[in-house]
């Protein structure tokens, strides 16, 4: 139905206020109380003319004037910026909920950026999509059918980059008005940001409106993450170069890189990016706990993808029959041995955190020790003896450790902390941790590869894993 004008809507609503016996100021508490959020003054100004109001506030004003008119029978009632009647079918925000899950239901993943688009189209807006490469350097624009020609925008120097370093929305105006940029959240994991313009009947600045953006690309996020692990279409624009048969079996196996609870945040990542062969990770969170690994197969051998492959699963399966650290290490040990014989062994360091105290528990099998970062940047190393690996028969050692409210908790591979440049200087791992401490953990992980890959030119002589979780600071 087609759209009652502004200025219309203003002159009738004023001359509905007129019926209804109320002063403005009383007008003004009725409109608060619906959740309109613009002065007294504001309000007054717009029913005198002076001012205009995005549209959302002027409905909730003619719904302030509506409630009092009901209380006095025969009155006519002051109209909604769209006509009403019989018509049920959702409006604004709903409809482009309603719209994006309905479009959505049994689309190929290659048709989701079109789709939306037309959701945004429900809120008068201009959506595109961005979707962050594997690489962690590019936000890379989807293919959808519109006139805009859009290039890939670097995410350490664009403004959608900056949008998605904070996962948070930005508005910025620029020479053809305003444009806001929100993160693509799949729950708390980035995977991108969507790009927005205002049509002639939306006004970017209005709160209630961005609110409702940061709704659509929560749900588009969960929406492009479901169809990633049911189809191509929207994997491939992410990729820059080809995966090896083992690199694709490792990411394949990996975790969001990103999760969190009320009680703790996760994030981690691997590299090289398209040539990892022998490192992964995994962690699972509950209410209580966060269970925490990191394996590390090497490089050199044939085997090492699917040895740590195997002692991944391996890992999961006890984690999940609820066995304790011991059991967990038992399970990788039997696997490992069932599928290699002797002599193919894995490092790695499994935790368990216990979210109500801070409680570290931890299982070190020939891995580089944890590594506890306090909120006031002071690095403790939890231990630094050397311990054998998983296969190799003999029992690894279970360390206690104690973490407060606002650590960080750093488990990594030595590939990571022993990067080095062409000239053989050792990557400064400890001071990129505390450069990039007040960022969110999933930045921190970002930022902290980016380092390592730059020192040493992209050139790894063995994987660099990164799995780190920070409890909530102090209040």
């Amino acid at each position: 139905m087609a759209s009652l004008q502004a200025e219309e809507q203003r002159r009738i609503v004023a001359a509905c206020f007129a019926r209804t016996g109320l002063t403005v100021e009383q007008l003004w508490l009725r409109y608060f109380a619906l959740g309109g959020d613009v002065s007294e003054v504001e309000l007054d100004g717009f029913l005198q003319e002076l001012i205009p109001l995005p549209r959302i506030q002027r409905d909730m004003v003619a719904h302030a004037v509506n409630e009092r008119l009901d209380e006095v029978s025969g009155v006519r009632r002051a109209p909604y910026s769209r006509a009403t009647g019989e018509d049920f079918r959702p409006r604004g925000p709903l409809a482009a909920l309603v719209g994006l899950l309905d479009g959505a239901h049994r689309a190929s993943p290659e048709r989701l950026p079109g789709i939306i688009a037309a959701a945004g189209r429900a809120l008068d807006l201009e959506i595109a999509v961005y979707l962050a490469d594997y690489d962690q350097r590019q936000l890379i624009p989807l293919p959808r059918e519109s006139a805009t020609v859009r290039v890939p925008l670097a995410i350490e120097a664009s403004t959608a980059g900056e949008a998605y370093r904070h996962a948070g929305t930005l508005l910025v105006e620029g020479p053809d008005g305003p444009r806001l940029w929100a993160t693509l959240l799949d729950g708390d994991e980035r995977i991108g940001v969507l790009e927005v313009e205002a049509g002639t009947d939306a006004d970017l600045n209005d709160p209630s409106l961005r609110i409702q953006c940061q709704w659509l690309a929560s749900l588009s996020g969960h929406l492009i993450a479901a169809a990633m692990r049911y189809g191509d279409g929207l994997d491939m624009p992410r990729r820059q170069r080809q995966r090896g048969p083992i690199a694709e079996l490792l990411w394949q196996n990996l975790p969001p890189s990103t999760a969190a609870t009320r009680d703790v945040v996760v994030a981690g990542g691997v590299e090289p990016t398209y040539d990892v062969r022998g490192v992964t990770f995994d962690y699972a969170l509950s209410e209580t706990t966060a269970w925490l690994a990191i394996f590390d197969a090497g490089r050199d051998t044939l085997s090492a993808g699917l040895a740590v492959s195997a002692a991944l699963a391996a890992y999961r399966s006890a984690r999940r029959e609820d066995l304790d650290l011991r059991g967990q290490e038992g399970a990788v040990d039997k696997a490992l041995s069932a599928q290699f014989g002797d002599g193919v062994t894995v490092r790695g360091t499994l935790a368990e955190l216990n979210l109500a105290d801070g409680e570290l528990r931890y299982l070190d099998a020939g891995g580089v020790p944890p590594l506890v970062v306090g909120d006031d940047r002071e690095q403790t190393t939890v231990d630094d003896v050397e311990r054998p690996p998983f296969g190799a028969g003999q029992p690894g050692r279970i360390g206690t450790a104690r973490l407060r409210p606002g650590d960080l908790l750093v488990v990594h591979t030595e590939g990571l902390s022993g990067a080095r440049a062409a000239d053989g200087e050792r990557f400064a791992f400890a001071d990129c941790l505390d450069d990039h401490l007040g960022q969110v953990p999933p930045e921190i992980a970002r930022c902290v590869l980016q380092a390592a890959k730059s020192h040493c030119g992209n050139t790894f002589t063995s994987d660099a894993g990164l799995l780190i979780a920070r409890l909530p600071g102090r209040t």
